[in-house]
């Protein structure tokens, strides 16, 4: 069973995920809380996944994402939002988020984005992607990027593909041929060779690089 707590400042917002959600065999939302209560609701439950707001009134939701990173055995964590071009979430992403989504996100693609999140993929909402890290993502050939990619081998490379396409280890391991065990010893690797701490991170610097672009599915990119 993966566990979710929804964080967001709206009850109706909050009420409509968790009854999406609970209509999946396979996932409980433990607790649907507004923003000042959510470090300690997930302490209390130990979620597998949190859908974060990113803009609620009671406190700032980059706040509370740095806040929950800081705990051990962090969450998955998701932010949500409702504009198309919201100018924190190049932040949110480079703070450790594993992806974002638009609040109006088709229904019957949530529980598929929770699973994607807690098998540990990542999901970027294509419709807002391109708007909102547009600047940040554009190749430099010359960059510290581009030389961070360049020190992955041709091995690792493939495997930060194959992550950008949103894969879980197990997945990844399935398309080349190889074990959970040894594909999360090369997510490690390219963790360390790219000074990152999360998949999202290490998809925007390939990208950033040139090396890949993003897929524009927006589940599970």
């Amino acid at each position: 069973m993966i566990r979710v707590v929804v964080v967001d400042d709206e009850a109706l917002i909050r009420t409509g995920f968790q009854r999406i959600l609970d209509t999946a065999d396979d996932i409980e939302v433990v607790a649907a809380v507004p923003g000042g209560r959510a470090v300690h609701t997930v302490r209390e439950f130990r979620p597998d996944v949190v859908l974060l707001d990113i803009r609620m009134p009671d406190v700032d939701g980059l706040t509370v994402l740095a806040d929950l990173r800081r705990l051990q055995g962090p969450p998955v964590v998701a932010m949500l939002t409702t504009f198309d071009a919201d100018e924190y979430v190049a932040t949110a992403l480079r703070s450790g988020a594993s992806g974002f989504l638009l609040k109006d996100t088709d229904p019957e693609q949530l529980p598929h984005i929770i699973r994607t999140l807690a098998e540990g993929g990542t999901v970027l909402s294509s419709q807002v992607t391109r708007k909102v890290v547009a600047g940040y993502l554009d190749a430099d050939p010359q960059g510290p990027a581009t030389r961070a990619v360049a020190r992955l081998t041709e091995r690792e490379r493939a495997v930060l593909v194959l992550m950008a396409e949103g894969l879980a280890n197990i997945d990844i391991g399935e398309r080349m041929h190889l074990s959970a065990g040894t594909v999360k010893g090369y997510v490690s690797t390219i963790f360390t060779k790219l000074e990152v701490g999360s998949r999202v991170q290490a998809v925007l610097f390939a990208e950033r690089a040139g090396l890949l672009r993003l897929p524009r599915n927006g589940v599970g990119s």
